[in-house]
């Protein structure tokens, strides 16, 4: 016991006990007041809290949960809480006044910047009715949350802890806002999260907006990062939404902390291709010069075409490997973004990123079959492609083209090709074939259906006729010896 609370007999004086209990008394919280303590234990729905007080203040465990449902706390945190109940059994504390004292709690609450608790009763011109402590305060719709409200309708009859920003007229005209306490808590919740943030850490979020550079992604209440375009996948891509949407869960690689000057914005960059291997690292072990496989054109160049063959795979078709069948000038003329083709592998450069590709490889080249298809001496129909002052081209087959020089004009039966017309048909003969240097030699002649015709005619001057012929033919016969 203190020395100044003893008499010269070492007895603490009456008086004196009085006086230190007035003391005692004096410094007890009261209803409304601000305090701050010190966790001193942690029960199962109730936190006890040192006040300084002559007995320990309680609080509701579920009051400090944070934003995702969690209680963040522990033995020795210090807290700032507000008195709600005070009597000689008990201190109770909560985050906000719920009402208690009229209209001087209220107006105490808006000078100290007290928390209240308030019902939305209603929806208004502009923003809510809220009711505390039987007055009728007024929020606007902007100030009922951080984000946009959308469905005002659904708060009525919610009840939510709101910052008086204006008393007037004797508590004729309040104004209150939910969206100042907010912004605190998640200043809060912000600061704690960012303490033990590190670059290289994984960790899960969820996507809530998209931009045409690339998409936010939520860490923690109040905590959000972005991940660029070039970031959000492997592949090619031109739009975020072609990666990932509003809403969903995802895994992301903290990049960069970027210090802005203020403590609450820092610049958090993002990844979630870094989460998955580099694709290329193992693009020996995937493919094979000569494999055939469908890919996804990607984008066009003057060049050639680039397609995905895997994600984060890309090759280029170059123009001249586009068509056997066709000189290409465009490979817009082949191939479209966006279209899925059969592609063939000719060349693989992991180390520098590159792979060749080819259609027309994977198409196969018309002229390995040309020399059995197109033999000499064999009457073949053609179609007239192109005129040239040195003679006629005509396409014999997709990909297969022969020429008739002028020195063979005309054919032993004396017909001439002088007035044929682009895409007319025309009987031929093959007169020469080189499948090496891909060019075979025309004649013109008779298709294959008249010469056998012929040839049959020739062979058979009287063919024989059909029964029914025959039978009509005697008939006909005996008729005429009769008469």
């Amino acid at each position: 016991m203190n020395e100044h609370l003893t008499d010269e007999s070492g007895e603490t004086s009456f008086s004196e006990l009085l006086a230190a209990y007035g003391d005692a008394a004096d410094e007890a919280p009261r209803i409304g007041d601000k305090v701050t303590g010190a966790i001193i234990s942690i029960g199962q729905d109730t936190v006890f809290v040192d006040t300084g007080a002559k007995m320990d203040a309680a609080v509701q465990k579920d009051e400090l949960l944070d934003e995702n449902g969690n209680f963040p706390h522990a033995v020795g945190d210090k807290l700032e809480l507000y008195v709600i109940s005070a009597n000689e059994h008990e201190i109770m504390l909560s985050k906000a006044l719920s009402g208690i004292g009229g209209l001087e709690s209220l107006r105490e609450a808006h000078h100290n910047k007290v928390p209240v608790q308030g019902k939305v009763s209603g929806t208004c011109k502009g923003g809510f009715n809220i009711e505390m402590a039987h007055r009728r305060a007024f929020c606007p719709i902007s100030q009922i949350d951080v984000n946009y409200t959308e469905t005002p309708e659904a708060l009525v009859g919610q009840t939510f802890d709101f910052l008086i920003t204006q008393f007037a007229e004797n508590g004729k005209n309040i104004v209150v806002s939910r969206r100042r306490l907010l912004e605190a808590r998640l200043a809060e919740n912000r600061a704690r999260f960012m303490e033990d943030l590190a670059e290289g850490q994984q960790m899960e979020g969820t996507v809530t907006r998209l931009m045409p550079y690339g998409a936010f992604v939520e860490l923690s209440a109040g905590v959000e990062g972005m991940a660029h375009i070039s970031e959000l996948s492997w592949s090619r891509i031109d739009k975020p939404d072609e990666a990932v949407m509003v809403g969903q869960k995802i895994t992301v690689q903290i990049m960069r902390i970027e210090d802005t000057g203020k403590p609450d914005r820092q610049k958090i960059a993002l990844s979630v291709k870094q989460i998955q291997n580099d694709p290329w690292l193992s693009v020996g072990d995937q493919f094979a010069t000569g494999q055939i496989l469908p890919g996804k054109v990607m984008r066009l160049a003057d060049f050639g075409a680039f397609v995905e063959i895997a994600p984060g795979i890309e090759g280029l078709v170059h123009i001249s490997e586009m068509s056997y069948i066709k000189r290409v000038v465009k490979a817009e003329d082949i191939v479209a973004v966006g279209q899925t083709i059969d592609v063939s592998i000719k060349e693989i450069d992991a180390n520098r990123r590159r792979i060749s590709l080819s259609i027309r490889d994977a198409e196969g080249d018309p002229w390995q079959d040309a020399a059995d298809l197109f033999s000499p001496g064999k009457q073949i129909n053609g179609t007239l492609a192109k005129k040239a002052p040195f003679g006629y081209f005509f396409d014999l087959a997709p990909g297969i083209t022969g020429l008739v020089p002028k020195s063979k004009f005309k054919a032993e039966g004396g017909l001439s090709l002088e007035h044929a017309k682009i895409g007319g048909k025309q009987a031929l003969t093959v007169i020469d074939m080189d499948p090496k240097a891909r060019r075979i030699t025309l004649a013109p002649g008779h298709s294959a259906d008249e010469s056998g015709w012929k040839d049959f005619v020739q062979k058979n001057p009287d063919p024989p006729m059909s029964d029914l012929a025959a039978k009509l033919q005697q008939a006909l016969a005996a008729k005429n010896r009769a008469d």
